[in-house]
């Protein structure tokens, strides 16, 4: 593969604190070197004049379906999409079929993604064997396979005691435990936030207790057993507030916000439409504002878009029947520029620390900076190109977003893997 030259773009690297114009030099695979009027011989020039340059951006959220559900998405096309949304590594949870719950799964994911996936996928194993909660996944054996932290997402464990046991063991395994937080005997039979717009609607209400309950119990299980806690798409303004005093503490609690999240509410959902219905689900006004205020204070680490893709004959049905779940790669990147950065809300480098370096240490993977030496993933994104999203030319399996036909200021422009470049816009 000849070495690559990424020339003129605005450099940002947070986990180096670099952040000037200058060039990125890639040979091998490898980051070579960064710095003012590079020219190694040879070199495919791409020339990122007016670009924000940046490490590869991590998703370590997301679901790819298979094995078991290819239908609704498989790696090699959820992995296409992660590029185009300017994502070059992913973290798929465990809800396949089978559970990914043992070494045997992982193992398949990983080997699948070698050779069939443009991005860097890191699996996420089971807390529980078949995500059922009932008694521990191979934690061990997933772990020595490749797994890079365990959740039983979108299944939360509900015995508090098998919680606190798999936090025990996660230690032991230096891997953090990521949960979905919800009660679910309070949420039972929701289908949207419990508020105002759900009465209007005659839809069932899931309380942001739900949420709340989980956290708490989680963030104490934590102090007790040392464990490396993470909550997953934090969505109420009360999670928040006991993530941030968890972290005024000292305890070792993470969390990550979905772009939906940050920018969608109850009240400005199209009534009825199965692409507004996720779990968590949209809040109100007052649970938004208190998700980008937890961005903005660092109570929030993580950008993740809980990507979960549903073939249409599942998700259009009507909104009590149909699955919680959308899809979100190819436009987190766009909506996130807008509620976060365009708002004055936070800087580039912020934003790019939540895509990179935070879920890299979360997650204790080898990615998230342009150091020499580094592994050559490497966003390139506009903050100013103006594009309109059409979801029927998503490079998803899955049609189920909200954002179709929204227009962006900003978003990817190339994501380039190992060297070499994945997706181009």
């Amino acid at each position: 593969m000849p070495a690559l030259l990424i020339k003129n773009g605005r450099v940002v690297d947070p986990a180096s604190g670099h952040d000037a114009v200058a060039d990125v030099w890639i040979e091998d695979g490898l980051i070579k070197g960064v710095g003012a009027n590079l020219s190694p011989a040879g070199a495919q020039v791409f020339d990122a004049t007016g670009l924000v340059v940046a490490p590869g951006f991590i998703d370590m959220h997301v679901h790819l379906r298979e094995p078991g559900f290819e239908h609704s998405e498989s790696i090699e096309s959820g992995a296409r999409a992660a590029a185009a949304g300017g994502f070059t590594s992913i973290c798929p949870m465990p809800n396949t079929a089978p559970v990914n719950d043992s070494a045997t799964v992982t193992t398949y994911i990983i080997e699948k993604a070698r050779r069939h996936a443009v991005v860097n996928v890191f699996p996420i194993g089971a807390i529980t064997r078949g995500s059922l909660g009932e008694e521990l996944a191979a934690i061990g054996s997933m772990r020595q396979a490749g797994a890079v932290a365990i959740s039983d997402d979108g299944r939360p464990v509900m015995n508090a005691q098998l919680m606190r046991r798999a936090m025990e063991f996660a230690r032991s395994f230096h891997m953090p435990v990521i949960n979905h937080c919800e009660d679910l005997h309070l949420s039972a039979g929701g289908d949207m936030h419990e508020g105002a717009a759900s009465v209007r609607l005659g839809l069932r209400g899931i309380p942001g207790s739900s949420e709340d309950v989980m956290v708490a119990r989680d963030i104490l299980l934590a102090e007790v057993t040392g464990a490396r806690y993470h909550v997953a798409h934090i969505s109420s303004r009360h999670s928040v507030e006991m993530v941030a005093f968890a972290k005024l503490r000292g305890l070792p609690v993470t969390s990550e916000a979905t772009p939906h999240h940050l920018t969608l509410t109850d009240a400005g959902m199209i009534p009825y439409d199965s692409n507004y219905k996720m779990k968590p689900p949209l809040r109100s006004a007052g649970d938004v504002n208190a998700v980008v205020e937890g961005v903005v204070n660092g109570a929030i680490d993580a950008i993740a878009t809980d990507h979960a893709p549903h073939a249409g004959s599942e998700k259009m049905q009507e909104f009590e029947k149909c699955p919680f779940g959308i899809i979100g790669l190819e436009t987190a990147l766009g909506v996130a520029l807008d509620c976060l950065v365009h708002s004055g809300k936070i800087n580039i480098r912020r934003l790019i620390e939540m895509f990179t370096v935070n879920p890299a240490r979360i997650l204790s993977i080898p990615r998230g900076t342009l150091a020499a030496g580094a592994a050559a993933d490497v966003t390139i994104f506009s903050t100013d190109r103006q594009w309109t999203y059409d979801v029927n030319k998503s490079l998803s399996k899955s049609r189920n977003s909200p954002f179709d036909g929204v227009a962006f200021r900003g978003g990817p422009v190339a994501a380039i893997v190992g060297g070499k470049i994945v997706w181009q816009a």
